[in-house]
C-alpha cells in the first residue's frame, strides 16, 4: 500500500509545471522515492503520458555510469532529442553525481523540461549550488511517518486495536515507511532500523565527510540519542569523552553533529530568550528524525517515555512547517516555541501531570508568558486539566489534529 502523503503533495502541487527545480531532502529511507512516484501519479492525471518521463535512480547499479555531469547530460540529452513535448525529469539520491546542478540548470535552460530530484544531504542546497541554481529551486524536507500516517496505514490490518495501543507501537517502532511492508513485527522492524542506521552513518556520514574515525562517530551519536532533548555543550561531551580515557575536542565533535545533521540524522533546536526575541548560541537541544531508531539501537523508549514523546512533538512541528527553538523566560524553559508566519504556538510536553509539582513546572513557564498565542500542555493524561486560557490536550489528540 502506497500511502498518499497529501501533507507533502498539498506544498508540492502548486510547483508542479513551473521552472522551479523540486528537491525532496530528508533522511534515507523516509519515503523521498515514493514522493517521486506520487507525483508521477499526479502528472498522469493531468494527462501527462509516461512517455514524457525519465526517471533515474542513481542506488540503482543499471546508471552507475551517470554519476557525472557530462555522461548524465549526454543520457538526458539523447532520451529527449529533438521532442518539443515537454519532459518530466526525475532524479532519485542525486547526491551520487559529481556537479549534478551544472547539469540540472543547463536542462533547464536547454529543453522545456519540469525537474524533481530526491537527496539525502543537506549540503545539496548549500555552497556553490546556491551559486548555480539561485532562486531556481525549491525544496520540500520529508520526514518518517506522523502518527496519523502510521496509524493510518497500520490500521488496514489491524482495524481493532485501541487508540492507546496503536500509539505504544508507534513510540516504540516510530515512522519509517517501510515497516508497513514487515507488517510491524517488532523483531522484523528492530533489524531494518538497525540497518538504516548503518546505511546513513556509513554512507550519508563517514563516506561523504571522509570521516576516518568511525568509533568516535558512532559514540557522539549514541551519546547524542541517549540525551535527546537535553541541552547540549560539546565542551561537557569532551569532558565525558575524557573520563572514558577518550580525548577528542569539542571541535571535533561540533563537526561531526555537524555532518549527523546534514544527514538529516538529527535536527537542532536553537534557545531563544523570549524577552530579547534574541537566539542564544549556547545551550542548543538536538532531536532525532526517527524515534524509532532510538529503540533499534539504544532501546529503552518505553522507560525514557518523557523525552521521546518530547521528540516525537518536535518532528511532528518540522513536520507541518514549523521552526521550532527553545524558549527561555526568566529561568523558566518552554520547551518549543513553534513559529510558521505570523502564527506561533507555545508547547511544553509531560508525561503525565501526576502531582501538583509537576502541574505547577508545566503550567507556570507558560503562565510567565504574557502574550496571547496559543498555549499548550501535552501529556498522556486522559483527563482535561486545562486552565488559565492554557489548553492540555492528551499528545495523540494533538498528533491527529489537524
Amino acid at each position: 500500500m502506497m500511502l498518499a502523503r497529501e501533507l507533502y503533495m498539498k506544498q508540492i502541487r502548486p510547483f508542479i509545471n513551473t521552472d522551479l527545480i523540486k528537491v525532496v531532502t530528508g533522511i534515507r529511507r523516509s519515503g523521498k522515492s515514493v514522493m517521486l512516484e506520487l507525483i508521477k501519479n499526479e502528472l498522469v492525471g493531468m494527462g501527462v503520458t509516461p512517455k514524457q518521463m525519465i526517471s533515474i535512480n542513481f542506488e540503482d547499479i543499471e546508471y552507475k555510469g551517470l554519476t557525472d555531469s557530462d555522461s548524465l547530460h549526454a543520457y538526458v540529452s539523447d532520451m529527449i532529442g529533438d521532442s518539443k513535448v515537454k519532459t518530466y525529469l526525475f532524479l532519485d539520491e542525486i547526491q551520487e553525481v559529481n556537479e549534478w546542478e551544472k547539469c540540472l540548470n543547463s536542462f533547464r535552460v536547454k529543453f522545456e523540461i519540469d525537474i524533481y530530484v530526491t537527496g539525502s544531504n543537506a549540503k545539496l542546497l548549500s555552497g556553490e549550488l546556491a551559486t548555480y541554481l539561485a532562486g531556481r529551486f525549491v525544496q520540500f524536507v520529508v520526514y518518517p511517518f506522523s502518527f496519523l500516517e502510521f496509524s493510518e496505514i497500520f490500521l488496514v490490518t489491524n482495524p481493532d486495536i485501541s487508540s492507546s495501543e496503536l500509539f505504544k507501537k508507534y513510540l516504540i517502532l516510530g515512522g519509517m515507511p517501510f515497516l508497513a511492508n514487515l507488517n510491524f513485527q517488532e523483531a522484523p522492524c528492530m533489524q531494518y532500523l538497525q540497518d538504516v542506521y548503518s546505511s546513513v552513518v556509513l554512507k550519508d556520514i563517514t563516506s561523504r565527510n571522509r570521516i576516518r574515525d568511525v568509533d568516535l562517530l558512532e559514540r557522539i551519536i549514541r551519546y547524542l540519542i541517549a540525551n535527546i532533548g537535553k541541552t547540549f555543550s560539546a565542551t561537557s561531551i569532551s569532558k565525558y569523552f575524557k573520563s572514558e580515557r577518550r580525548s577528542v575536542s569539542p571541535e571535533t565533535i561540533l563537526n561531526y553533529i555537524r555532518a549527523c545533521a546534514d544527514a538529516y540524522l538529527f535536527f537542532r533546536a536553537s534557545r531563544q530568550d523570549l524577552p530579547g526575541k534574541k537566539l542564544l548560541t549556547i545551550n542548543e537541544k538536538y532531536y532525532l528524525a526517527d524515534h524509532g531508531i532510538r529503540e533499534a539501537i539504544f532501546g529503552g523508549n518505553g522507560r525514557d517515555i518523557e523525552i521521546v514523546l518530547e521528540n516525537i512533538v518536535f518532528i511532528e512541528l518540522l513536520r507541518r512547517g514549523y521552526s521550532v527553538t527553545v524558549g527561555k523566560i526568566r529561568g523558566l524553559e518552554i520547551d518549543f516555541v513553534a513559529e510558521k508566519g505570523d502564527h506561533r504556538l507555545y508547547i511544553q510536553v509531560a508525561y503525565l501531570l501526576a502531582s501538583e509539582s509537576t502541574v505547577e513546572r508545566e503550567f507556570g513557564a507558560l503562565m510567565a508568558l504574557e502574550d496571547n498565542y496559543e498555549k499548550y500542555v501535552l501529556t498522556m493524561d486522559e483527563l482535561n486539566m486545562s486552565r488559565e486560557g492554557i489548553v492540555h490536550m492528551n499528545i495523540r489528540e494533538f498528533l491527529t489534529k489537524y
